[in-house]
């Protein structure tokens, strides 16, 4: 029915599911119309709901996208409600033809680089990199400007609660696993309170053992799957219509991303909870039953049959305590929420069986595979009050650096890690340093001790063979370094990885990043070079820069200030702290 039809008066019915899977009517009765409500020839239809315990809940989340029938014609999808604190069902209605326009492309590319993930910084302390995830995520699910209702009739207004105005109804979310701050992030940055988990797992079980149908009808209770596996995140709402093989649902964007490949599901409804603040239904996610394809401004459309392929994530978590464990996850591709949920899966599970607060120490190998490039190497140490952040940023930093590259599209085909956890702080100290011959000669070989200092002050001496490159002379700079000090000690010479010029550069600036858990020796002379096109060229004449800077203009040419003749590194399995540098007077051989 086409909204210039639907007048202040009529009635209706709508459909959804109150319980299980057993959809139900509702009665619906017409207050008017807002015309260019949601955006320009964008409308939105005012109805007051009835039956179903309405009266007591009030517009639920979970009902959105709820299907409204007069005279038998489909009107739309209820999809806005006067928002927390009102039990008045009254409704927005968005128009079936807005939901079908809006969403009428069944497949699209979801967009290069989304602004609201391009300003992720890397590398970056890990801290700073989890608080620009979690603000990403927040600007993410930020609620939408709330819609006045003018242009009514007057006595349409009067019968209504002062001040009232229309909001999106909140998708009901469903979260199982998640805890402590993990689940404080999710909650804060969605506005939804989180189900008691032990009631919340019982739901997941229940529809896991449930039998439920490949298809889906309007009025069916539908998901979208975010995380599956050892944690559960993602959202339930209502199918509008079905159209062969195609799915519309919601009434209202989920997270407005454009084009997606997101598990579309059947969902379970295990009760209602009524509530003075916004009441829900309490729903589990079901079986995959296709893949939505669109999150538009007027709904979320998706296709029947097969859904997308996900991101396996597998962890095992090895401890002196207790024998290892093995959690495994599927994660949605999505710029954002790759890297955003593989850090909540890593964080959320140090935290759920690991130390939450206190020190401790996490050991971290592992690859993330890129498919046609190869592997993306973790191995590194955290140590210290927060350790499990440093751990989950560390994987999901270079995830997120290569999925928002401008250069070409990339796939993750899984990540796979192993770590194994302390409770002290292996951290241990450079405390002295020095060479095993006062003024070496020119490809001889000397050694370099390094002595450490643990935490509990326990001395540990390290001998690293070096070789003195032939044909040097005068004096080199010895550097031994941890991998922060030395990281930033680079950054002024060496462009950082968001700057490479290809997908196999960015690859293997990651694969060569500084990592804590090596005792680093770099020896450097003074000399004129230049990083040219992402590779380092040292000991370049300053004719030879002019020529490659004239031939090419718009190659980027960044200079050099001294060149690495040799560089070595040590590796622990402690956070390693410190940096001293020696100068070496060499001997021509």
């Amino acid at each position: 029915m086409p909204v210039d039809e639907v007048k202040a008066g009529m009635h209706g019915t709508g459909i959804s599911v109150f319980a299980g899977e057993t959809r139900a009517e509702f009665q619906v009765e017409i207050l008017g119309t807002l015309p260019n409500a949601v955006g320009p020839r964008r409308h939105l239809i005012l109805a007051r709901l009835s039956g179903q315990r309405l009266a007591d809940t009030g517009v639920m989340q979970g009902m959105s996208g709820s299907p409204v029938y007069i005279d038998g014609r489909l009107v739309g999808a209820v999809s806005y409600s006067l928002g927390a604190f009102s039990k008045e069902p009254i409704a927005g209605i968005t128009p079936i033809a807005d939901m079908i326009d809006a969403t009428n492309r069944t497949s699209g590319t979801p967009a290069p680089v989304r602004s609201v993930a391009a300003n992720l910084p890397w590398p970056a302390p890990p801290a700073q990199f989890a608080a620009a995830l979690r603000d990403a995520f927040a600007r993410i699910t930020s609620a939408s400007a709330p819609i006045e209702l003018a242009g009514l009739d007057a006595p349409v207004l009067a019968a209504l609660p002062n001040h009232s105005q229309l909001r999106p109804i909140a998708v009901a979310y469903t979260m199982a696993g998640f805890s402590g701050d993990m689940a404080a992030t999710f909650t804060r940055a969605l506005g939804a309170p989180l189900a008691p988990k032990d009631g919340q797992a019982a739901l997941a079980a229940g529809a896991a053992g449930a039998a439920v149908a490949a298809t889906l009808a309007p009025g069916d209770a539908v998901g979208v799957s975010l995380i599956r596996g050892d944690l559960t995140f993602g959202a339930t709402g209502t199918v509008t219509h079905v159209d062969g093989g195609r799915v519309y649902a919601f009434g209202h964007p989920f997270f407005n991303l454009g084009p997606t490949e997101f598990p579309l599901t059947r969902a379970w409804v295990q009760t209602l909870l009524p509530s003075l603040n916004v009441s829900q239904k309490l729903a589990a996610i079901g079986d995959v039953v296709g893949t939505m394809r669109q999150d538009r401004s007027t709904a979320i459309a998706g296709t029947l049959g097969a859904g997308p392929a996900l991101v396996p994530l597998k962890i095992t978590l090895q401890s002196d305590r207790a024998p290892a464990r093995t959690f495994t996850f599927e994660i949605v591709k999505d710029q954002l929420f790759t890297p955003l949920l593989t850090f909540a899966s890593i964080a959320n599970t140090l935290q759920a069986y690991e130390r939450e607060f206190g020190v401790a120490t996490f050991l971290v190998r592992g690859t993330a595979q890129v498919r046609g490039h190869g592997a993306v190497a973790i191995d590194d140490v955290f140590a210290g009050d927060s350790p499990a952040i440093g751990a989950a940023a560390s994987v999901s930093g270079p995830l997120s650096m290569l999925l928002r590259n401008e250069r070409q599209p990339v796939q993750i085909d899984g990540v796979e890690l192993a770590i194994q956890s302390f409770e002290e702080p292996r951290t241990a100290s450079i405390e002295r340093v020095w060479l095993g011959a006062t003024e070496p000669r020119a490809g001889e070989t000397v050694p370099v001790h390094v002595v450490t200092r643990s935490y509990r002050g326990e001395e540990r001496t390290h001998t690293i063979p070096i070789r003195i490159p032939a044909g040097s002379s005068g004096t080199l700079s010895l550097i031994v370094s941890d991998g922060a000090r030395l990281a930033f000690s680079e950054q002024r010479e060496q462009r950082p990885p968001s700057t490479s010029d290809s997908v196999p550069q960015l690859i293997r600036a990651f694969n060569e990043s500084r990592r804590n858990n090596r005792i680093y020796v770099k020896l450097t002379r003074a000399t004129s070079g230049a990083i040219v096109g992402g590779e380092r060229e040292p000991s370049l004449p300053p004719s030879v820069l002019a020529v490659i800077e004239s031939a090419q203009p718009g190659l980027v040419v960044q200079p050099l200030s001294s060149a690495v003749v040799g560089e070595w590194d040590v590796p622990s399995d402690e956070a390693i702290t410190g940096q001293r540098t020696l100068p070496v007077v060499v001997r021509p051989y």
